[in-house]
């Protein structure tokens, strides 16, 4: 091999290389930079921070990205971090989910919602299905004004148990297939079992019985779509402690989860402006 060819190839797995390491040098960047801001959050609000943010982020150098959900292994980081907080510690939930697999998301709200000290779920954009359950077992929900939860009605695959249910109303028992009857049985004791489960750990956050009774009842028997937004004004309005005071360094924090790269759907100059009018500079030596 001649010395051109020979250094071209040494540049080529040079860069190679470089573009092999170079996520992984950013996602260990990332993490520290967390770590830090999580830190300084706990020492701000004397607390015990945990985190769990389901985004798409990138993987490699390919672009390779994928959905996260509430899942096991995070219930399972989860409750180990709680069994690690002093009990009276309060405990800062951030979260940031399209939901997930319903017995993790019951086993961390449980879990909440028996810590002795205050517990406080933070939710800067969003929280559906499996993380608004964790949300309930919070002492105080602390939501971004136009952040949003969403029902807790069980769902059967793509399917909504509360619908399958209703088949009943329908049809005659004998013009539904053995299948379907099974289905609605299984939609029946999911619906009750979800029932139970909020009015429960509502119950172990100090709501009364009735309050208890009425919120489970909106929120698990399939009253809206299960991807219906609930606002911080409804909310309010079903009895639910809310407060939209979120914590400047947690924006902060929802910075360093970023989405995929690529060409932006959103663009803005990263910077505050100021109102029309309202022109605080010193021009002119005024």
């Amino acid at each position: 091999m001649d010395p051109y060819s020979a250094i071209m190839s040494q540049i080529f797995w040079l860069i190679f290389l470089l573009l092999l390491i170079m996520p992984m040098i950013k996602a260990q960047t990332l993490e520290w930079s967390r770590e830090r801001l999580i830190r300084a959050i706990e020492e701000k609000r004397k607390s015990r921070v945990i985190t769990m943010i389901h985004r798409q982020e990138t993987r490699s150098f390919l672009g390779f990205f994928m959905m996260r959900f509430i899942t096991i292994e995070d219930s399972e980081q989860v409750l180990r971090a709680i069994r690690m907080t002093p009990k009276n510690m309060p405990i800062d939930f951030i979260i940031h989910t399209p939901g997930g697999l319903a017995l993790a998301a019951t086993q961390i709200a449980n879990a909440l919602a028996d810590h002795e000290a205050e517990v406080r779920v933070i939710v800067p954009h969003y929280a559906m299905s499996g993380g608004t359950l964790i949300a309930l077992a919070a002492d105080k929900i602390v939501m971004d004004k136009h952040a949003v939860l969403g029902p807790v009605d069980p769902q059967l695959g793509q399917e909504p148990a509360a619908s399958i249910v209703k088949i009943k109303e329908l049809k005659e028992p004998k013009d539904i297939d053995d299948a379907t009857l099974v289905k609605i049985d299984v939609s029946e004791k999911a619906l009750k079992q979800m029932f139970d489960t909020v009015k429960s750990i509502l119950l172990k956050k100090g709501y009364d019985e009735e309050t208890a009774t009425r919120i489970a009842e909106e929120l698990s028997q399939g009253k809206w779509t299960h991807d219906y937004p609930l606002t911080v004004e409804h909310l309010k309005e079903l009895g639910l402690k809310v407060s939209t005071d979120v914590p400047e360094e947690v924006y902060a924090l929802m910075d360093l989860y970023p989405q995929p790269t690529g060409t932006p759907s959103v663009q803005y100059i990263p910077v505050p402006y100021q109102r029309p009018g309202n022109n605080h500079s010193n021009a002119g030596g005024k």
